[in-house]
């Protein structure tokens, strides 16, 4: 770099200023910034003649001249969100942008070097949302490992071995009382969002992306979101037609007949695919005039139980109230039973009375 003229001396580096006097006689201060072209020549960016504004424009020009340091662990942070969160689902983009947003928070302006399990530890145990403290140790752990192979670093890993707080999972079981409830005051489109759920026992979001293009053979293809894991279900077994098949038949004899033109089988009153928003809009109001009705019958224990009822604890019940757990196990895509008995099963086991 130049050595700076005395008359530069107080502004920052890569920054000079130029004195004209003009015609009039009037002096005319101008400020610049000093960069480069792609091919190495001195490039110079004007900045404007007000001094607080001119340095303003130079912190900017000067940011990104001047990488992040590869020491802290923004710098990590950054990387991966720019090289890798673009390529994930949407549904696991918006979760680890909040992780994100929190692990910048606690660590954005630590040196990597520095960081050590107990560093990791003291901000789980600290975190007061202990569940979503381990999705955030989980994403420290993964940004961790890209930054390894990238070079950014060649420690360990702090989050390795270090245990998770523990996790209690939802054990909300709908019951026939409490799903006939709501299934009574629901709208034709929520009831066969709710049967299309509990037949196939799949996720919210892949039973409203369901479409007839997906029949095929026998079968009902899905699609996981979440796990981009491939499914067949079986619409008949020998001679013994399902339930299912009943079901997507009457739905799209139904379509045919209002004159519904879309393929996708869960759609509203107008004929247009049921968007997240609009289940949940139809679920809320169900379920709150469910219990409304059964407390107005004296019933308060059954509505409260309405009220904890989510759309998402269909899928739980369907993978209870299927006896092999196995089959039950293959239907929700899970890679092993134990998920399914561990998050899924929310029923005891059938035994027989002693007498």
């Amino acid at each position: 770099m130049r050595k700076k003229k005395a008359a530069n001396l107080d502004l920052p580096p890569r920054m000079i200023r130029r004195i004209r006097t003009m015609k009039s006689g009037k002096v005319l201060v101008c400020y610049y910034y000093c960069g480069k072209s792609a091919d190495g020549r001195r490039v110079e960016t004007p900045l404007g003649t007000d001094l607080d504004e001119a340095k303003v424009e130079w912190a900017r020009l000067d940011r990104k001249a001047v990488p992040k340091p590869s020491h802290l662990m923004v710098r990590l942070f950054d990387d991966y969100e720019s090289k890798v969160m673009p390529g994930l689902t949407k549904g696991t983009r918006d979760d680890y942008t909040k992780g994100m947003k929190q692990l910048r928070k606690a660590f954005e302006d630590a040196p990597v070097d520095a960081m050590t399990p107990q560093q990791v530890a003291q901000y789980r145990d600290t975190r007061t949302a202990k569940v979503r403290a381990n999705r955030e140790l989980a994403l420290l752990s993964t940004v961790w490992t890209y930054a390894r192979e990238w070079g950014l670093t060649d420690k360990a890993n702090p989050c390795t071995g270090l245990r998770r707080n523990k996790e209690t999972p939802r054990d909300f079981y709908a019951g026939d009382v409490v799903w006939d409830a709501v299934y009574e005051v629901a709208p034709q489109e929520l009831k066969d969002a709710m049967d299309l759920a509990y037949l196939t026992g799949q996720r919210p979001s892949d039973v409203l992306k369901s479409s007839a293009t997906d029949l095929n053979n026998g079968f009902l293809s899905v699609g996981q979101g979440k796990t981009q894991k491939r499914l067949r279900i079986k619409l008949q077994e020998g001679e013994e037609v399902s339930a299912l098949s009943t079901l997507l038949d009457d739905l799209l004899k139904r379509k045919t007949d209002a004159g519904v033109r879309t393929s996708t089988l869960i759609t509203n009153k107008a004929g247009l695919r049921m968007s997240k928003q609009m289940l949940r809009n139809r679920w809320d109001e169900a379920r709150e005039t469910a219990a409304v009705k059964a407390a107005a019958s004296g019933d308060v224990a059954l509505a409260a139980s309405i009220r904890l009822f989510q759309f998402r604890d269909i899928r739980p019940k369907a993978a209870s109230e299927i006896e092999d757990i196995s089959k039950a196990s293959r239907l929700l895509g899970h890679s092993t039973e134990e998920m399914t008995k561990k998050v899924y099963r929310r029923v005891g086991e059938v035994v027989s009375p002693t007498r």
